[in-house]
């Protein structure tokens, strides 16, 4: 089994698409359509745990925060953290790793720093 990604609204979505042109088979769900702007931490954690998703957020200040309440209750396929700092290019190259590199079990109820 391998990952399958979904990014919140305060990721660079320029990240995703640069996901998906590196590497086809990577499925990443991005935000349009899916998770609005100004959606509670909560709520975007239970979307993309309702797809069996792997969330990569940029929201830094209150996820880790929401995800520690969150896993008290339902099980996460986890949380990765991209840093606003981290190149757009650092942070493709991060999340392919992880999807090459990485099996779900590594994830399974864990926030973790994008590598």
């Amino acid at each position: 089994m391998t990952f399958r990604f979904q990014a919140d609204a305060d990721l660079n979505a320029k990240i995703v698409r640069g996901v998906q042109k590196r590497e086809p088979a990577i499925d990443f769900r991005g935000a349009a359509g899916v998770i609005q702007d100004s959606t509670p931490d909560p709520e975007v954690l239970r979307v993309a745990a309702d797809s069996g998703r792997v969330l990569v957020s940029g929201g830094l200040k209150t996820m880790r925060v929401h995800f520690t309440e969150f896993v008290l209750h339902r099980d996460s396929p986890g949380v990765l953290l991209v840093p606003s700092t981290r190149s757009i290019g650092a942070a493709i190259d991060g999340l392919i790793i992880v999807w090459l590199t990485w099996s779900p079990e590594e994830l399974r109820n864990l926030i973790r720093w994008l590598p």
